[in-house]
């Protein structure tokens, strides 16, 4: 061999060593999104607060010093397809430290290959029976490595039903108010379905029979003609906005009046402008302190998030875009403690999510609730925000302008601290 070409073998060893190292200092997070499926309406503001806020870190430095390497899919909302996924994440040439994940129906399948595989799941589903670690409360099999930010669907369905009672009983309502819980007939509407019901009856309502509607937008005056007929005065909507809307715009053609109760994916200031008048009143909960544009000092962290993706800073992002930069910056900090304390495997950043008690992230004060998860407990909050959509006026035209203008506001009505019940645990 000669001096050149040695010298050629060398560099090309340089080379090669330069680039497995650059693989190797690099955190590997898969993340599911649905950008085309029956959540997409929800799922794409929520997808891209996730995919700015990991841009953003890497911006900043990364993790540990390491860049975090993020493969956002879109799944359309097929469960075969996540699993299909999940089977590249999981495998041990390309092992995630954690997934940013999203749809109950594919959280919930995935939920004992996380655990045997020690992979932490911050997901967008907010079903209770991710929130048993352990598997005590017999309600739920143990999610040791299922993590998210917000209350339960159950624990905001029992907030609003709270709030309902009163509402009955300060209107000077006479008789029993009737609840019928109303969505598709699917493991993410479906989830809080019992424990609401089970509520509701404890709380004097009467229960009526549920009222199932599609995911996708449709026809849905049969049904309102059913909240009509039946005299219900406080209807829950299980499904996100679009599909909401629907109803909400025949009900009120068809002159329903009934009270909508919306879960965190139920409503929003997009859903709000789309459904116009229709969406006046409806109360549903919201994860953070704040919307868009609201005064607190965790704003300016997540309008430079958003920049990430819009350099312009005149995007409209709703609510539930802020709540993917909570989640997001939340598996940040669990894995900056996971280098800190062992390496980024996925077994330490779930024991980063340990760490502190009414934990917000840093730079995002006044935007996410303080949240807690312990080993035995991954209820993150009991405390339910309830808000009012107001629209006084035509929503046509830029988002930006009609809430500027103050033509759709979210008017909050109540915080509901709820106690962390033993048998509402799981459910």
């Amino acid at each position: 061999m000669n001096l050149k070409s040695l010298f050629g073998t060398v560099s090309l060893a340089v080379m090669l060593g330069g680039a497995a190292s650059g693989a190797q200092a690099q955190i590997a997070i898969g993340h599911l999104e649905d950008l085309s499926g029956g959540t997409s309406d929800v799922g794409t503001p929520y997808g891209q607060g996730v995919k700015d806020t990991f841009a953003w870190i890497n911006k900043n430095g990364g993790v540990g010093g390491k860049q975090l390497n993020v493969d956002s899919n879109d799944y359309g909302y097929q469960v075969p397809r996540a699993i299909a996924l999940y089977k590249k994440w999981s495998a041990p040439d390309g092992k995630v430290a954690a997934i940013m994940g999203w749809g109950t129906a594919d959280t919930e399948a995935l939920t004992g290959f996380v655990a045997q595989d020690k992979i932490p799941d911050m997901s967008g589903s907010y079903a209770a029976a991710l929130t048993d670690p352990e598997g005590t409360s017999g309600k739920a099999k143990a999610a040791p490595y299922n993590f998210f930010y917000g209350p339960t669907y159950s624990d905001a369905l029992r907030a609003m039903l709270m709030w309902a009672a009163e509402d009955w009983k300060a209107k000077g309502k006479a008789g029993k108010p009737k609840f019928v819980h109303m969505g598709a007939n699917h493991p993410y509407p479906n989830a809080p379905k019992a424990a609401g019901e089970a509520l509701a009856t404890e709380l004097g309502f009467e229960v009526l029979p549920p009222l199932v509607f599609a995911l996708s937008p449709g026809d849905y005056s049969a049904q309102c003609l059913s909240l009509k007929s039946a005299g219900a005065n406080y209807a829950y909507l299980g499904n996100t906005a679009a599909s909401n809307i629907s109803v909400m715009k025949a009900c009120k053609t068809a002159g329903v009046d009934v009270q909508f109760l919306g879960n965190v994916w139920g409503m929003d200031e997009n859903g709000a402008k789309t459904a116009g008048d229709a969406a006046d009143g409806i109360v549903f909960p919201l994860r953070t302190s704040v919307a868009w544009g609201g005064n607190a000092p965790g704003m300016k962290t997540v309008m430079e998030i958003s920049k990430m993706s819009d350099p312009t800073g005149k995007v409209y992002r709703p609510v539930h875009y802020i709540a993917a930069v909570c989640s997001a910056m939340y598996m940040k900090e669990a894995l900056d403690w996971a280098a800190k304390n062992g390496g980024t495997t996925g077994e330490n950043v779930a024991k980063g999510f340990y760490q502190k008690k009414d934990w917000v992230p840093s730079g995002m004060d006044g935007v996410c609730n303080p949240s807690t998860w312990t080993d035995k407990d991954h209820r993150g909050t009991m405390k339910v925000d309830l808000y009012r959509a107001r629209i006084s006026g035509a929503t046509d035209g830029d988002i930006n302008d009609v809430m500027a203008k103050g033509t759709i506001k979210l008017e909050k009505v109540k915080t509901v601290e709820l106690p962390r019940k033993a048998d509402w645990f799981g459910w």
